[in-house]
């Protein structure tokens, strides 16, 4: 089974559950800005839930299929159609051999995940099918997707099989999967934070102005970090520090007091000091925001930070139990 891309949209790359182990060696390590969408396709369509995808950033998009497939498509809503005619999120679904998968211009959030049943079959780098774009590995040639590539996918697993036999016997089954528990879509979203590092060397005004003031996402985000435009944020005094290691949800602030949220392609290390983190089970969301989308930071202690994160991690566990009771019913 395969696909030709007949566009590949703004950016459009293969990503996982990421690249880790190897941020000492500078290594970034990418994978799925909003991974609990990505898990989630796979679960619909019976793969393991790290297997790569396809991450479609905000429009243009659009693939043919050569063979029957088992799909599912999560995260944004990209105004998705097969051959013209409008499809469901977070379910899955056969596209039929010759149909042309388009996805339009997010009307919410602002990545969709599509999963393919058996995988997409290309090289695992370093322990990941994760794109990275600045060196140029992992992913499809290293690269985003481009007109005219074409892409073979892995066999069909039991579970795989067990899936499509259901679509095929019944339709598309009347079951799906609600995002709002996992992420929110929302043009305004707050965002809950944890103290970064050196959030006790901003001065009181700032603490207070990072969690009463909205930020609003500026046009110069990308997979790397969101720029955010607002209200200023200050030292106390001078601060010179040693780079050191940031992750995925690092709140960044710069000479200019614009925060930055380091996001998946980060780099490995960062000397900016580091007034706050985003909270593990907040990231799928925040990847989800659009340019001008406005966002609003909330303070949470370490403990709390842990119970969310344990939620959702329990949230997906459930939804994996209910799809396996659903196939073997």
């Amino acid at each position: 089974m395969s696909v030709n891309v007949l566009n590949a949209g703004l950016l459009t790359t293969i990503q996982d559950i990421g690249r880790t182990g190897s941020q000492k060696f500078g290594v970034l390590v990418s994978g799925a800005m909003d991974s609990y969408s990505m898990r989630v396709a796979n679960l619909l369509v019976g793969n393991e839930e790290r297997e790569g995808v396809f991450e479609i950033t905000l429009f243009g998009t659009m693939l043919q299929f050569e063979e029957d497939t088992l799909i599912a498509i999560t995260g944004g809503d990209l105004q998705t159609t097969i051959d013209g005619v409008p499809v469901a999120n977070w379910r899955p679904l056969i596209v039929k051999k010759g149909s042309i998968l388009k996805f339009g211009f997010a009307i919410e959030g602002c990545r969709a995940y599509l999963a393919i049943a058996g995988g997409i079959d290309i090289p695992v780098v370093m322990g990941s099918k994760s794109t990275y774009l600045v060196a140029g590995i992992g992913g499809f040639k290293g690269r985003a997707l481009q007109q005219n590539d074409h892409l073979s996918f892995g066999q069909l697993t039991e579970s795989n099989d067990k899936v499509f036999t259901l679509i095929e016997q019944v339709g598309t089954p009347d079951w799906n999967v609600p995002h709002h528990p996992l992420i929110s879509l929302a043009s305004t979203q707050t965002i809950r934070i944890i103290e970064g590092t050196e959030y006790q060397n901003f001065d009181d005004a700032s603490k207070q102005r990072l969690v009463r003031e909205p930020y609003v996402v500026t046009p110069q985000s990308n997979r790397m970090g969101l720029r955010l435009e607002g209200q200023a944020l200050s030292l106390t005094e001078k601060l010179e520090l040693l780079s050191e290691g940031v992750t995925f949800g690092t709140i960044q602030i710069p000479p200019n007091g614009k925060p930055i949220i380091l996001m998946a392609d980060r780099q490995t290390a960062g000397g900016y000091p580091k007034i706050g983190q985003v909270i593990t089970a907040d990231l799928g969301s925040l990847s989800q925001v659009k340019p001008n989308a406005k966002l609003h930071f909330k303070l949470i202690t370490h403990a709390e930070a842990e119970l969310e994160l344990i939620a959702k991690e329990e949230l997906i566990y459930q939804i994996k139990i209910g799809i396996q009771q659903k196939l073997n019913y």
